[in-house]
């Protein structure tokens, strides 16, 4: 049985207050930071672990019985508490996508909270506490920011248009990198659920993410195709729906776009 707008809402209130007291939590730490490296290229911080627990405190008042998959699992490993009932939501957090930047004190950074239900994300908060937006989605609604609504747009890849790529390559850079950034003006903030808000909004006509997990991405495609925009892994099929019990971290290669560009970044993935 699919959710009612009612229960969504519901679902997306909670979704919401949990991001924004992450988010300020993660601010008022930006100067107490301890870091320590996760993995070779990945940073993990008590702001991590800290902001996990506010957000899962939070939707454990509302909603104990349902399953939860998060980025900070101890151990250098997930999270994952499968539900504790026949409702079959799981709510994907990552309670910092950016720690990098955090790490450096560069304050671009976002908490992603989304649920899925039986497969397909149906809520979904992104919250940027640098500039106070909370950019919000239910299946079946609107995108917005701060409650005005967003669209992705039709704009063409050209050197006025932005395209958000990843800022990392450890294997040498791509080709279609170098078209990217010869063609546009190429971006990278640091934060995949950022540049998938972005697409939703219309600043980013596009963002490839190579290496992204769960976290990273199930927010930040339903406020895209809720905004109108085009979301397909690198060989153009659907993501979702996913098996969240069966999730152990793979990566999930996700390429947001408007519908006037999708198809010609996926060329170019190919090239």
């Amino acid at each position: 049985m699919e959710p009612d707008h009612q229960v969504l809402s519901g679902m997306l209130e909670t979704a919401v207050v949990a991001a924004r007291l992450a988010g300020q939590h993660a601010i008022e730490q930006l100067n107490y930071l301890k870091p320590s490296l996760k993995t070779s290229t990945d940073f993990v911080t008590n702001a991590d672990t800290q902001c996990q627990k506010i957000i899962i405190d939070r939707i454990k008042q509302s909603y104990p019985d349902d399953g939860l998959l998060a980025e900070e699992g101890g151990d250098k490993s997930l999270f994952k508490q499968p539900p504790r009932s026949a409702r079959p939501v799981w709510w994907i957090i990552d309670p910092i996508d950016g720690t990098a930047n955090l790490v450096h004190r560069i304050p671009c950074f976002t908490v992603s909270i989304a649920a899925i239900w039986a497969g397909r994300p149906v809520v979904a908060a992104v919250f940027d506490p640098s500039t106070d937006s909370m950019f919000t989605a239910v299946n079946g609604g609107q995108a917005q920011n701060n409650s005005r609504r967003i669209t992705s747009g039709t704009e063409t890849l050209s050197q006025l248009s932005s395209v958000g790529i990843d800022s990392f390559y450890n294997e040498g850079v791509p080709d279609w990198v170098c078209h990217v950034i010869q063609r546009t003006r190429s971006r990278n903030f640091g934060t995949t659920a950022l540049h998938l808000a972005y697409v939703a909004q219309g600043s980013l006509v596009a963002a490839a993410a190579a290496r992204p997990k769960l976290w990273d991405i199930a927010a930040g495609v339903l406020l895209a195709e809720a905004a109108g925009a085009t979301v397909t892994d690198w060989e153009g099929k659907a993501i979702f729906p996913l098996d969240v019990a069966a999730y152990e971290g793979g990566e999930l290669p996700t390429l947001a776009a408007n519908p006037t560009v999708h198809g010609e970044m996926l060329k170019l993935l190919y090239k």
